[in-house]
């Protein structure tokens, strides 16, 4: 009864990340040079335990479907997808001296600031890089897609830090 719980909750956050970004935070720009990500919260905020496999199922759904309201031709599919690929790598690279508890999920309160400041903004960052450069698809416009990846990156490490602030509030201490 858990798994399928675990389950149905999952793909009501896939729907929810998806359907705001789609409906509502797309239609912001910063400057007319930098995007917010949104959807990327689903993949960033999977818990620690979810299996590479499982990672990489979802990252490339997630990346089709925007792909798919986009049409975008693979972009976001592409995108995506290398960060479900890194995501465990930066896991293993932040892994605090005692390891990750079966039950840690990607929290700012449990992990700290600086453990999530830095993996947000390393995933955010080869994300969006990946992203701009294939939407590009060449290196002709280097500087302007460096100020888009730059922009890009701040608009949506702050979205998802105010994310995290909102939906997993600080646990108070007895």
């Amino acid at each position: 009864m858990g798994n399928a719980l675990q389950l149905l909750l999952s793909a009501l956050r896939f729907f929810l990340y998806a359907g705001i970004h789609v409906l509502l935070i797309s239609r912001l720009a910063l400057f007319d040079v930098g995007w917010c990500f949104f959807y990327l919260g689903f993949l960033l905020f999977l818990p620690i335990a979810t299996p590479v496999v499982l990672t990489l199922l979802l990252s490339f759904l997630m990346g089709f479907t925007m792909d798919r309201f986009y049409d975008t031709g693979g972009v976001h599919a592409a995108a995506a997808l290398l960060l479900g690929y890194l995501r465990p790598w930066v896991l293993r690279l932040l892994t605090p001296r005692d390891g990750y508890d079966a039950q840690d999920a990607v929290n700012i309160h449990q992990m700290g600031w600086q453990w999530f400041l830095v993996y947000l903004m390393l995933l955010v960052s080869i994300h969006h890089f990946a992203f701009f450069f294939l939407e590009l698809g060449s290196f002709s416009a280097v500087g302007l897609t460096l100020l888009k990846i730059l922009a890009s990156t701040l608009f949506t490490g702050v979205t998802m830090l105010i994310v995290q602030l909102l939906t997993f509030p600080a646990r108070r201490r007895r």
